[in-house]
């Protein structure tokens, strides 16, 4: 998957070490997150010891200098955790350090939820080797079920351990490496269990209005939003047809009356993505592959759960001053509310916003 779909998926995010702490997995799946973790705090290095060798790539020494910076701008102006997270770098020896597995039912757009003793329920399951996660896609897959794959550039062990910056985030350009640094740390910061939604808008909020920051502190220009806005289009066209099949599942249709109009809604949504793409986006195609693939439900799961609640937390942000310490405390007493008070509230602050 190219980086904008892998943007548009955020994160198809970012909380895979999970199964560290499960408390409904197999022996399986447990040893090989336990080991897929070790490996990658095993294999990191500390980012000063690579600025110093000087036999380090350039280029590599660049970018890392980079992320270093952004690192220390986290904590000295977002007031985002002080630790040796993101100081230290793993070169991987693959593409992307996870990769994750969503499966909903064939008529059906809840996905089939992981609980876990420290993450609370994910609607996937994460793992450290490809071969795996397209071992457990075509296990469901075989059981009748919608799946879909993802590769994730990096995750957060939620403060359990120094998460190091990976090879995987830096295929893209540093302003991605930084606004992905903000995002992790967003969620040492504060999270909650069993809301997705909550915890990851949060976290993009805090990624987008850091890099903001970020670059003009460097007295650079603000961030070219194009991206942003294809993304929020196409997620917007995405929601569109997500409710569209929701109608189609819960009516009385038969099974095979359901499954030909899921076709032709898939068919459908394909079309739309093609029209967007040639007549608004003068054929931008960083999104081409991920149509590409089979559509299916389990790959609409992550639209929407990224961005959902941003209006509401730039309208907090902007009550408490654009003050970061004033936000995270107005975040966490949002947290600590019931789950449809919580969301009473951020439907509030969104109108406002």
């Amino acid at each position: 998957m190219r980086a904008p779909a892998v943007r548009t998926l955020r994160a198809i995010l970012l909380l895979t070490l999970a199964g560290l702490f499960a408390g409904c997995s197999t022996a399986e799946y447990a040893h090989q997150a336990w080991q897929g973790q070790r490996a990658v705090i095993r294999d990191s290095v500390p980012i000063r010891a690579i600025l110093e060798d000087p036999t380090a790539d350039p280029n590599l020494q660049s970018r890392l200098a980079a992320a270093l910076q952004a690192r220390r701008f986290a904590s000295d102006t977002l007031a985002l955790p002080d630790n040796p997270s993101y100081t230290r770098y793993t070169a991987l020896p693959r593409l992307y350090v996870v990769w994750n597995v969503f499966v909903t039912p064939e008529f059906s757009l809840d996905p089939v939820e992981h609980c876990y003793l420290v993450a609370g329920c994910v609607a996937y399951k994460g793992y450290f080797q490809e071969e795996r996660a397209h071992r457990e896609a075509s296990a469901w897959r075989e059981r009748g079920m919608d799946v879909f794959v993802g590769g994730v550039p990096a995750y957060s062990t939620l403060g359990w351990y120094d998460d190091p910056v990976l090879s995987s985030m830096m295929h893209w350009d540093d302003d991605y490496v930084a606004k992905l640094i903000f995002h992790e740390l967003a969620h040492q910061q504060f999270y909650i269990k069993d809301d997705t939604a909550f915890n990851e808008s949060f976290a993009s909020f805090v990624g987008q209005q850091g890099l903001r920051q970020w670059r003009a502190s460097r007295n650079l220009p603000p961030p070219d939003m194009a991206l942003d806005r294809r993304q929020q289009q196409l997620t917007e066209l995405v929601l569109a047809a997500r409710d569209g099949l929701a109608t189609l599942y819960a009516s009385n249709l038969s099974e095979a009356e359901k499954r030909a109009a899921k076709t032709e809604r898939f068919a459908q949504l394909r079309a739309d993505y093609q029209r967007l793409r040639d007549e608004q986006w003068e054929g931008f195609a960083g999104f081409d592959q991920w149509f590409g693939d089979s559509l299916n439900n389990a790959a609409l799961l992550p639209f929407g759960l990224y961005d959902q609640w941003i209006p509401a937390f730039e309208r907090l942000f902007q009550q408490v001053g654009e003050d970061w310490t004033a936000f995270y405390a107005a975040v966490e007493q949002l947290g600590n509310m019931e789950g449809p008070d919580r969301t009473r509230r951020l439907v509030q602050l969104a109108g406002e916003s």
